[in-house]
């Protein structure tokens, strides 16, 4: 008996010690490559969005090299999280956002509210009250930030569709949207077309 308290003393003990999850998402484009075990992401050009979740336990600091656009470089991923990492040529800019059911959704939105939409976006493109308090993110090419300690965080990336995801019981979704600048660009030149211009 006492033997085996000791045991499931040491498993306890072992398993709280191994228990440092750092996951990663690296966006790419093309034909890139991401691999987990030898820590290197390989940047090679193409079309399309891709995206790899690269997965570690470990209480010490990991170290990601990214080889290709243009220069190699390196980023590390000091801490317990949820991490992402821009291997493109063009910023990604993200936030925290609230996914309710599409039914619930707000269909009708006022000429101020989409004139307030319009100048937080233009603020998100040009880097301005971008911090983790405010739960929004700029991500420079060559770049990683941390987005939450939840590792079990939705993250919805650039040019994906995704509008709502599923409560678990009565808990809200955690969950984080990032788009490229272009995408966010795009989308300021559509909002900007719906506004009223105000009578003189």
């Amino acid at each position: 008996m006492k033997q085996t308290i000791v045991c499931l003393t040491a498993l306890v003990a072992l398993a709280s010690c191994s228990s440092n999850p750092k996951k990663v998402i690296v966006y790419f484009k093309g034909n890139s490559t991401a691999n987990a075990e030898t820590k290197t992401i390989t940047v090679k050009d193409g079309p399309g969005s891709e995206e790899k979740v690269l997965d570690f336990n470990s209480a010490e600091k990991v170290t990601l090299k990214i080889e290709g656009l243009d220069a190699d470089a390196s980023v590390d991923i000091p801490e317990n999280g949820l991490y992402i990492l821009n291997a493109k040529n063009d910023t990604i800019i993200g936030s925290y956002q609230k996914y309710s059911d599409p039914k619930a959704t707000q269909t009708v939105i006022t000429q101020e509210q989409l004139k307030k939409d319009i100048d937080s976006l233009v603020q998100l493109t040009q880097g301005k009250n971008i911090s983790a308090a405010n739960k929004n993110f700029y991500v420079l090419p060559k770049q990683v930030v941390k987005v939450s300690d939840n590792i079990e965080s939705f993250v919805v990336g650039p040019f994906h569709k995704m509008t709502s995801v599923a409560k678990q019981g009565d808990k809200e979704p955690e969950v984080y949207r990032f788009y490229s600048i272009k995408e966010i660009r795009e989308t300021i030149e559509k909002l900007t077309k719906l506004t009223i211009a105000e009578k003189k």
